[in-house]
């Protein structure tokens, strides 16, 4: 059974249709998505009513995604200290997500976990440990040891950080970090996802890299008008950082 695994979609609808073009050109036999369906991207509503209509889909709640659905004055706060152009973001989203789709968001599961063919399988969106937590590359082992701990899954499939990465435990766990489709933070910025293969209790992982019309989906970014859109515009076009 070959299913995609996607996360961090950030509203980029551009992205989302590339993926879920090559999704079935791998034909791919279902989907999981890890969650951050739209802050900080160029079309919320559009992402969000898109992943409501997938009835197939197994999808979690990303940090994001939580912070949408529990929008107030803390979270506010939170955002005009840390990053304020995120803080302008969620503001605007806000005001164009509607009552359903934070309802959505809000009723996503944080994780999950489940057996496919056999094998073992926890989805998160950060870590096992916090949903905003970093699974990044050239980690030492032991703190991905460490941010797993107490789980038993074969395979924990986790997204967050918009950089694609992996690691085999020396408990014999797979950790896999898929990409973001939405906010690609890697040299070349083509939306990233995984597919995992599974098969005889057994499972084999590839990151696919799609490219996609990021000059368009920059330009809607940018045309959202709030202060800091035209920097999250450029991340778009010139990834050099995940927060801003």
């Amino acid at each position: 059974m070959k299913v995609a695994v996607l996360s961090d979609l950030h509203a980029n609808v551009q992205a989302l249709e590339a993926v879920m073009s090559d999704v079935v050109a791998q034909k791919c036999e279902h989907v999981f998505c890890l969650g951050d369906l739209a802050l900080a991207g160029p079309q919320p509503k559009e992402v969000v009513e898109y992943v409501m209509d997938q009835d197939s889909w197994t999808i979690i709640q990303g940090n994001t995604d939580k912070m949408i659905a529990q929008y107030g004055p803390e979270v506010a706060t939170f955002l005009e200290e840390q990053y304020p152009v995120m803080a302008n973001a969620i503001a605007d989203d806000i005001s164009i997500l509607r009552d359903k789709h934070r309802a959505f968001l809000n009723n996503l599961p944080p994780m999950l976990a489940f057996d496919v063919e056999g094998c073992s399988v926890l989805l998160v969106h950060g870590s096992p440990r916090a949903n905003n937590e970093d699974i990044l590359p050239d980690m030492p082992l032991d703190k991905i040891e460490e941010m797993i701990a107490g789980t038993t899954a074969s395979l924990i499939l986790c997204g967050h950080t918009h950089i694609p990465c992996g690691y085999q435990t020396r408990t014999n766990q797979t950790v896999v970090n898929v990409g973001s489709v939405g906010r690609p933070m890697t040299p070349k910025p083509k939306a990233c996802y995984a597919i995992v293969d599974f098969k005889n209790s057994s499972f084999e992982v590839t990151h696919r890299f799609v490219e996609y019309n990021n000059v368009k989906a920059a330009k809607i970014m940018s045309e959202r008008g709030f202060v800091g859109a035209d920097r999250l515009a450029d991340l778009l076009l010139n990834p050099v950082e995940r927060h801003v």
